[in-house]
């Protein structure tokens, strides 16, 4: 089954139509390590799925690239900016492992909308879902130490310390990697 779908079925029911609709709009790229899926300055408005892989989102901030979410498999994803602002994207979408992505454009995904009202309510849920943890993102970035965005980490997304070198982790918990390496050791 599309994983695309699967995702949207935990927010909320799928008519059979609206699946098949939601099919048909469904477009599966094949990337491979190190392939980006959106730079910054683009505008690409898309909800995507990873079947397989994993990807890191950075920003470049003064020639040095900041990892400020990483992806595996069976989520659902996004740039916020170019698909609720109509903004350029600020980050850079890369692939860390080959992977399949399952996409389908925010302007179909609108139409499907207004011709499937259950999706609007499973379009919020995502929405809502998402603004809880981007706020969890933050306050962890502002009230917790190293150590403990670390933890979180590992109780959150504890397959990817495996799949994503430890260069990457410490941009994210925003430490050097001698830190992080002090941490792991405790």
């Amino acid at each position: 089954m599309n994983p695309l779908i699967q995702q949207f079925k935990k927010y909320g029911t799928l008519s059979s139509i609206a699946e098949t609709a939601i099919e048909q709009k469904t477009k599966i790229f094949i990337k491979k390590k190190n392939e980006h899926f959106l730079k910054q300055g683009q505008l690409l408005t898309s909800y995507f799925v990873v079947k397989k892989g994993v990807f890191r989102a950075y920003i470049n901030r003064n020639e040095k690239e900041i990892n400020v979410w990483f992806g595996e498999e069976n989520q659902i994803f996004g740039a916020i900016m170019p698909m609720y602002a109509n903004k350029p994207s600020p980050e850079y979408i890369q692939f860390l492992e080959d992977s399949e992505v399952y996409a389908i454009a925010v302007d179909d995904l609108e139409i499907l909308y207004e011709q499937y009202p259950e999706l609007n309510r499973i379009g919020r849920k995502i929405a809502e879902e998402l603004c809880v943890i981007l706020e969890d993102r933050i306050t962890s970035l502002h009230t917790e130490s190293a150590t403990e965005r670390y933890q979180s980490l590992m109780e959150q997304q504890p397959s990817l310390v495996e799949r994503i070198n430890l260069g990457h982790i410490a941009s994210f918990l925003r430490v050097t990697q001698e830190t992080l390496s002090r941490i792991r050791k405790r």
